[in-house]
């Protein structure tokens, strides 16, 4: 018999429904002005994964301990968190607290939920929802508060050592923010000879680079837009499981399905409304679903632009988007405020030579992911595993 079982063995569990053992509530609209007016040291908690949720920081909290946080809207949906300490949270997150934490973890609810919160989310693609309502009728299983304590400090062990590793990937992120910065662009034009303009690097807003485009959804009622493998339709599912340079699609529509012309090869897709500031580049013809804005290079920056110089910066578009989210019942970035941020444009040879660095780089994390996923990926798939062992009771 194996620990686990051991440690299951003859455990008596009662099943509940959260809403009787816990306290549910929502959060509050929390606006950009509000954010910019009131800086602070405490986080605000919303939708978006990245950053651990976090979009700002300001000098009070509406809470106050540990809790779980779960995204209600959006394509995270049903997405847990752990908090602990001081915060707040925005209305698209629903925060859970024990009615008794001698008898119930909070950890191990959030556990538990990681499980269990995905299943019940409703809406499908659309606009995908987990309220309040639904959270309080999840049954949940309590065992002994011993019991909830060992299972907690054991999947515990492997979140900490899987967060560790990811931390490495944060080392390639500071390098590659590095090299593109304006000072490191100036001091490696100055080492170059013979590049035009004696190396000065001039700056370009987003609308004058780039044509955009909104991506959108072709009927799901005209049953021939979608039997066809004729052109690539691109949603954020894409991204999250095939990376982000891209050249097939989950999904595919029929030539019938396009209103004017296809968004261009080599275009860089960014989403910009619900799950704010990921992008991709995308290198064949296609469409994108209406959460992304497409961009293509301009004709005449064709030839000035390196799309792949341009991809990488986008990382730093993504940044900013994530910092200027309007917050309302549905999360965006204003467009027109987005097109007037700016992009560094060195010569083409600075831009080739930062493309080719950043491509090492990007082999070193692909090898990396060699062993992330030998460790990372496999620790994940060791703790989903275990995750499920330990909260595998009888109902």
């Amino acid at each position: 018999m194996s620990k686990i079982d051991e440690l299951l063995k003859d455990e008596k569990v009662e099943w509940k429904k959260l809403g009787e053992v816990c306290n549910i509530k929502r959060g509050r609209v929390i606006s950009k002005i509000y954010l910019e007016e009131r800086k602070g040291e405490f986080p605000v908690y919303s939708s978006q994964t990245r950053n651990n949720g976090e979009i700002g920081r300001i000098s009070t909290y509406d809470f106050d301990g540990e809790f779980a946080t779960w995204t209600t809207d959006g394509a995270y949906a049903g997405t847990v968190f752990y908090r602990n300490g001081k915060f707040s949270v925005t209305n698209i997150c629903g925060l859970i607290e024990p009615k008794d934490n001698k008898k119930l973890l909070v950890k191990f609810i959030v556990y538990w939920l990681q499980i269990e919160a995905k299943k019940h989310v409703k809406g499908g693609s659309g606009n995908p929802k987990l309220m309040s309502n639904v959270v309080e009728r999840i049954k949940i299983p309590i065992p002994s508060i011993e019991t909830q304590e060992k299972i907690v400090k054991t999947l515990d062990k492997f979140t900490n050592y899987v967060t560790e590793l990811q931390a490495r990937t944060k080392q390639y992120e500071y390098y590659r923010d590095m090299l593109l910065s304006e000072e490191y662009l100036n001091k490696i034009s100055a080492k170059i000879e013979g590049i035009r303009n004696n190396g000065e690097i001039s700056f370009y807003t987003l609308s004058q680079v780039f044509n955009t485009k909104n991506g959108y959804t072709p009927s799901k009622s005209v049953q021939e837009y979608w039997n066809s493998k004729d052109i690539p339709w691109f949603k954020m599912e894409d991204i999250r499981e095939n990376g982000n340079i891209l050249s097939y699609a989950k999904n595919y529509v029929s030539n019938s399905a396009i209103k004017g012309e296809l968004f261009e090869q080599n275009s860089i897709i960014l989403s910009t409304s619900a799950t704010i500031g990921e992008h991709a580049l995308i290198t064949v013809p296609f469409l994108a679903n209406q959460r992304f804005t497409c961009f293509s290079l301009k004709d005449n920056y064709k030839k000035e632009v390196n799309i792949k110089y341009a991809y990488y910066y986008f990382y730093i578009i993504d940044k900013w988007c994530s910092n200027n989210i309007k917050i309302g019942n549905f999360p965006s970035v204003d467009v027109s405020i987005l097109l007037t941020q700016t992009i560094p444009i060195p010569d083409i040879e600075i831009q080739n030579k930062i493309v080719e660095i950043l491509d090492r780089f990007q082999s070193l994390l692909a090898d990396t992911k060699g062993l992330l996923p030998q460790e990372i990926e496999q620790r994940q798939k060791q703790y989903g595993y275990y995750r499920e062992k330990l909260l595998s009771f009888k109902r």
